[in-house]
């Protein structure tokens, strides 16, 4: 038997220095965005241009790329920290929405695009000359990915695409998108699975018509839907082979939650501390309230949980590096961080009080931003019913 086994198991939660100074340096750069910045965004709209450029002037939207193409070559676990200190930094779910896409969002290009593609998509997207969207949600087929009826029919060198898509982040500043469409019919497939297509290539708004939607929060963050007629791809804009796409994107779903969920827990931890603060300087009745257990337990109980379900997501996020099954770990580290923020963001308005229904408080925005993680991009129910099947062995139930 190995020395090290029988030692018994050891586990080390901490972080390396690397991914320290990764998490200083991000909250350096976050610091010249402050609350007054991130709530004029709120209140304004428009994407956060200024933001964005100032990651990508010092390199950090190329954290995961391959060396070779100009990025970092580093891992999901670095990705995760440096989204959770965005989001922490008090730019919440505008900040971290503002870069989301562009971290990991090309994995599939990185792992199943071929050579030339790799060299003509990633070197742009690191200098900040594209930005990409990724267009798969549809109102009809919602997160039953496999009822999409978006269609891409071939046609010499070329596709055609026409379809809708629905709640596509940044596809009113975005000039590229990652596309999934239907390719064969889906009763001409052999398995359910097949028969879509990935396609990452231009977004042109001549062409394509982007109406955005008008919803709750994250202004700074345009959602849309889009309607595509008959738009050409160039067959060289397809990734990997024709119908294989819905494999393609499951690759990237497991990262996808494990960012989402770290971003969901920074978020959390902006809203408590501010609380904290709060607390600690509100004076009623002669003391400061957080002196007062009834406030004080509520916020103790919700640093537990963002610190429980951040070691859950980091778990996730280590075995997606060492290229380990991560989907049970991925989809409950978001289901948890995801409740863990959302309570964390409603104690800070009630220890508030009246004034944390005050924008200048920030923490009524941290509440509006915060159902983004519970809501995607999967539902906490879809969550549930995952772990039931896959971990627990029940019968699947939809």
């Amino acid at each position: 038997m190995p020395e090290r086994a029988a030692c018994g198991l050891q586990m080390d939660f901490s972080f390396t220095p690397e991914q320290e100074a990764i998490r200083a340096a991000i909250e350096k750069l976050c610091a010249r965005f402050d609350d007054d910045y991130w709530l004029r965004k709120d209140r304004d709209g428009g994407f956060p241009h200024d933001f964005h450029r100032a990651f990508v002037d010092d390199g950090w939207l190329g954290i995961c790329i391959p060396t070779e193409y100009g990025g970092g070559g580093l891992g999901l676990t670095e990705a995760a920290v440096m989204m959770q200190a965005v989001a922490q930094s008090g730019a919440g779910l505008s900040g971290a929405s503002a870069l989301h896409m562009n971290i990991f969002g090309l994995n599939p290009v990185i792992t199943f695009g071929n050579a030339e593609q790799k060299q003509r998509m990633l070197p742009p997207l690191l200098a900040g000359k594209d930005k990409a969207c990724f267009a798969v949600t549809e109102p009809d087929a919602g997160l039953d990915t496999l009822k999409l009826k978006t269609r891409a029919v071939r046609e010499g060198d070329r596709y055609l695409l026409s379809g809708q898509k629905i709640w596509i982040s940044t596809a009113q500043v975005a000039n590229k998108m990652l596309i999934l469409a239907r390719t064969t019919p889906l009763e001409h497939v052999k398995a359910r699975t097949d028969g879509l297509s990935l396609f990452y290539t231009d977004l042109d708004r001549s062409r394509i018509e982007v109406r955005e939607i008008d919803k709750m929060g994250r202004a700074a963050i345009d959602s849309n839907q889009m309607f595509i007629d008959n738009y050409p791809v160039p067959a060289a804009d397809r990734i990997g082979d024709e119908g294989k796409g819905f494999h393609y994107i499951l690759h990237g779903m497991n990262a996808e939650r494990v960012l989402i969920a770290a971003e969901a827990i920074g978020l959390g931890r902006a809203a408590l501390k501010r609380a904290a603060n709060y607390a600690k300087e509100r004076i009623v009745f002669d003391r400061p309230i957080g002196q007062n257990q009834a406030i004080q337990h509520p916020l103790a109980e919700s640093w537990m949980e963002l610190e429980a379900a951040n070691l859950m997501v980091f778990k996730a996020a280590s075995l997606y590096d060492r290229g380990a099954p991560c989907a049970a770990e991925a989809n409950a580290g978001k289901y948890l961080a995801a409740e863990a923020a959302f309570k964390a963001c409603e104690r800070a308005i009630m220890t508030h009080g009246g004034m944390g229904y005050a924008k200048e408080y920030h923490v009524e925005r941290y509440l509006r931003e915060v159902m983004i993680p519970r809501l995607a991009p999967v539902s906490p129910q879809m969550i549930l019913n995952f772990i039931a099947e896959k971990v627990l062995g029940l019968p699947k139930s939809y």
